[in-house]
C-alpha cells in the first residue's frame, strides 16, 4: 500500500527551502531515517520518515519551498505502517491540540471528552481545557517523530551557533562517531553546508596521507601545473628517494633540531695521512680522512654516551647503547644511502679504511643488505669533496645526533706570536634537543676537535 510522507510541524516556518535530499526512487528506507533537509531563515532541520518501505516517488526537488503538510515522497509500505502514517496525515489536517489528543491513550481520550463537555458549558474556556488535555497526553506518551524533529531542529540551531559550523544533526553525529573536527571540513552544500559526502571526502583524504605530517596540521603545498609557464619534463623519483624523503620529513617534524659548529685543526692529521699514502697503495687500500674521523667519533662517543642514546617509552626513558656502530652517508645515483660500520671502537684505521671503501662500493652498486644499513648509533655525512663551509644535517632518527663534515681549508691561526697557516675542517653537529643540551653538544665537539687535531689522542 502506498503512503505519502508529509512535512511535519517545523515550528511554523513557511517556505522552508529544501537544501539536501538523502534518498532516491527505489531506495528502501526505515522509520526515523532522514529524508531531506529543509532550511528556514532561522534554522535547518532534517525531515525523518514515519514509515518503512520502498520509495516510489519523490515529490520534492532541491530549492523547493515547503511548509507543514506538504508531500515529501510516496512510499510502498506494509499495512501496519500505512495505518500509522494515515493517522499522522489525519493529524496534520486537524488542529494541533486535537491531533495530539487523537494520538493519546484511552485515558487521554476520556479526558478529552470531559474537556469537550466543559467546553459546551463555558465556551471561553474550551481552548484552555483542550490545551491542558494535550499537555497531559504528551506527558504519558512518547513524542511523535514530528515533535522529535522540532526539538532536534531547535537543538541544532543552538549547536550550529556555538560551533559556528553549518551542518545537520546526522552529519554532526557522524562526525562525532569518527572523531572529525567539523571546523576542519569544508562544506560543499548550499551556503557552505557540510554534507555527509564532505565527511567521507575528508576521511579519504587523510587516510591517503601516509607520512606523519597528516597529524601535524601543516598546510599542504598546492599542486601547480608548471607546463603553463613553459616546457617541462616529468621524471618519477626512485623508491629510495621517496623513502629518504619520508624519513627526512618524519625526523624534521618530530625532532627539535639544533645545529652547533666547530672547526678542527687537522693540519697534523693530514701530514700523517699523506705520509702513509705509499703504504696504503701497497696494501691496495686508499687512506682518506674518513677512517680517522670515524675512529675519533667512536672515542668521543665513548666519553659522551648520551650522544649515542635513543628515546624510548614515549620520551620517558633513554636507551644507552653499549655498542658503537656508526652510519656513513653515501651519495649514489639512486639516492642517499647510509651503510653502517659496526664496532668502530674495536677496529684500527686500516680495517676501517677497507670497510669504508667496501661499503661505499656496495652502496653505489645497490648491493647493500638491510642488515648493513641498520643498528647505527650515530651518523656522519661528509660533503668535503663537494665543498661548502658548513650545513645543517638532519638527525637520522632514532639516533639523537649527526655530524656533518665540510671542505677543509687553509686559514690563518694565531699561535700567540704570529699567524700560521692551518688546515681547518668545519664540523656541523645537529642533535635532538629533547635529549642533548647545548652544553652536551659543546663538550662533545670540543673533545672531537681535540682528537682530530692530535691523532695520538685516539689511542689513549
Amino acid at each position: 500500500m502506498s503512503v505519502t510522507v508529509i512535512v511535519p510541524d517545523i515550528g511554523g516556518a513557511e517556505g522552508a527551502e529544501v537544501v539536501e535530499i538523502f534518498v532516491a526512487v527505489g531506495d528502501v528506507i526505515e522509520v526515523e531515517q532522514s529524508l531531506i533537509v529543509v532550511e528556514s531563515d532561522k534554522a535547518s532541520m532534517e525531515i525523518p520518515s514515519t514509515v518503512a518501505g520502498k520509495v516510489l516517488e519523490l515529490r520534492v526537488a532541491l530549492g523547493d519551498a515547503l511548509s507543514e503538510g506538504d508531500a515529501v515522497l510516496v512510499v510502498e509500505a506494509e499495512a501496519a505502517e500505512a495505518k500509522t502514517q494515515d493517522d499522522v496525515n489525519s493529524a496534520g489536517e486537524s488542529p494541533p491540540a486535537a491531533a495530539e489528543v487523537n494520538a493519546a491513550s484511552e485515558p487521554s481520550k476520556r479526558l478529552a471528552e470531559k474537556s469537550s463537555e466543559k467546553a459546551a458549558e463555558t465556551p471561553t474556556a474550551s481552548l484552555n481545557v483542550a490545551a491542558e488535555s494535550a499537555d497531559a497526553s504528551a506527558s504519558q506518551i512518547k513524542p511523535s517523530p514530528a515533535l522529535v524533529s522540532k526539538e532536534q531542529g531547535s537543538l541544532q540551531t543552538q549547536t550550529r551557533t556555538e560551533a559556528d559550523v553549518y551542518a545537520g544533526p546526522a552529519v554532526r553525529k557522524l562526525a562525532r562517531e569518527f572523531g572529525i573536527d567539523l571546523l576542519s571540513v569544508t562544506g560543499s552544500g548550499r551556503r557552505g553546508r557540510v554534507l555527509k559526502e564532505d565527511l567521507q571526502a575528508f576521511t579519504r583524504k587523510n587516510l591517503k596521507k601516509a607520512d606523519p605530517s597528516a597529524s601535524t596540521g601543516v598546510p599542504a603545498v598546492p599542486e601547480i601545473d608548471f607546463s603553463q609557464f613553459g616546457e617541462v619534463a616529468v621524471e618519477e623519483r626512485s623508491r629510495l628517494e621517496q623513502i629518504t624523503a619520508t624519513n627526512m620529513s618524519r625526523s624534521w617534524l618530530n625532532v627539535p633540531h639544533v645545529t652547533q659548529f666547530e672547526g678542527a685543526d687537522i693540519t697534523d692529521l693530514e701530514a700523517f695521512r699523506q705520509s702513509m699514502k705509499k703504504e696504503a697503495e701497497q696494501l691496495g687500500n686508499k687512506l682518506t680522512p674518513m677512517p680517522f674521523v670515524l675512529k675519533a667519533c667512536a672515542v668521543a662517543l665513548g666519553a659522551h654516551p648520551k650522544m649515542k642514546s635513543s628515546l624510548a617509552a614515549g620520551g620517558k626513558e633513554l636507551v644507552y647503547k653499549q655498542y658503537c656502530h656508526i652510519g656513513m652517508a653515501v651519495d649514489t645515483p639512486a639516492g642517499l644511502m647510509v651503510p653502517v660500520i659496526r664496532d668502530v671502537d674495536t677496529k684500527g684505521i686500516w680495517q676501517l679504511a677497507e670497510e669504508i671503501r667496501d661499503m661505499a662500493t656496495r652502496a653505489r652498486e645497490k648491493k647493500l643488505t638491510p642488515a648493513q644499513m641498520q643498528g647505527g648509533v650515530f651518523t656522519i655525512s661528509s660533503l668535503g669533496s663537494i665543498g661548502g663551509e658548513g650545513f645543517t644535517p638532519i638527525v637520522n632518527t632514532p639516533e639523537v645526533a649527526i655530524l656533518g663534515l665540510s671542505r677543509a681549508e687553509i686559514k690563518p691561526v694565531w699561535d700567540g706570536e704570529s699567524f700560521l697557516p692551518r688546515q681547518i675542517l668545519p664540523l656541523s653537529l645537529s642533535y635532538d634537543h629533547r635529549v642533548v643540551n647545548g652544553g652536551d653538544a659543546g663538550r662533545f665537539l670540543t673533545d672531537l676537535a681535540a682528537l682530530l687535531s692530535d691523532v695520538r689522542r685516539i689511542i689513549l
